[in-house]
């Protein structure tokens, strides 16, 4: 069985239970058109992602970071003539992720419904807590999880924690996740299990190199209806 001997299951949020990346995306394409009228066409991606990586210790994962990323890079790109309707312009596109309407993967709710009256459901996410709360509450699943985790970074020790306050061994708790760098390799790391279920457009900063992953210490699904079946069989 896909979970014996498992006592708690974790579930990762953005793009694991709900879509979220999509919107990033979206608004990056948007920023370039922006940006266009300055610079002419040009790729501003990379300078983008360079300031949001660079400001990650200051400004966390997350639509609010990206936000003020948007901002940096369109001054310095533009060498300060960017108008203050075009600063406006990225703040709003800011405030729209912050406020999206949640888009569940299918058999989200049903997953969660099946395993939470059998198991200890909890979710860890990554990101500002305020924006990972409200995205809970929107998303109307958050009476399925025991408890909610709202984390700065998922690294080995940022499970460890977790697992040690819950009580239970590493090999009793399993992870599901979109992303092998935060949600999947650091959770084997400490012996714990963990289920990989990517989704189609993760952010170049979780990307990680076919060579750093033995794919023999977790397992492979396609989507959250796949899981749902496993665990039914």
């Amino acid at each position: 069985m896909i979970l014996e001997n498992i006592k708690v299951i974790a579930f990762d949020a953005d793009d694991t239970l709900w879509v979220n990346e999509p919107f990033f995306r979206s608004a990056e394409a948007k920023f370039e058109q922006i940006l266009e009228k300055y610079l002419g066409p040009r790729d501003v991606q990379k300078a983008l992602y360079e300031n949001e990586v660079k400001n990650l210790h200051l400004f966390g994962y997350g639509a609010k970071g990206f936000m003020l990323a948007m901002i940096e890079t369109a001054l310095e790109l533009t060498k300060y003539e960017i108008a203050g309707e075009d600063i406006q312009k990225l703040i709003n596109m800011g405030k729209e992720i912050l406020s999206y309407k949640i888009d569940l993967y299918d058999q989200v709710p049903e997953t969660l419904d099946y395993l939470s009256s059998r198991f200890k459901v909890i979710c860890i996410t990554k990101g500002d807590l305020l924006d990972q709360e409200s995205k809970v509450a929107r998303s109307g699943m958050g009476d399925f999880f025991d408890s909610i985790h709202v984390v700065n970074d998922k690294k080995p020790e940022t499970y460890s924690k977790i697992i040690d306050k819950l009580q239970v061994k590493p090999e009793e708790f399993i992870m599901i996740g979109n992303s092998l760098k935060s949600d999947i390799l650091p959770v084997v790391e400490i012996g714990g299990r963990a289920i990989y279920i990517p989704c189609e457009q993760p952010w170049a900063h979780e990307l990680v190199a076919d060579d750093q992953v033995d794919k023999s210490t977790f397992i492979e699904l396609s989507s959250m209806k796949e899981f749902l079946s496993k665990i039914k069989e």
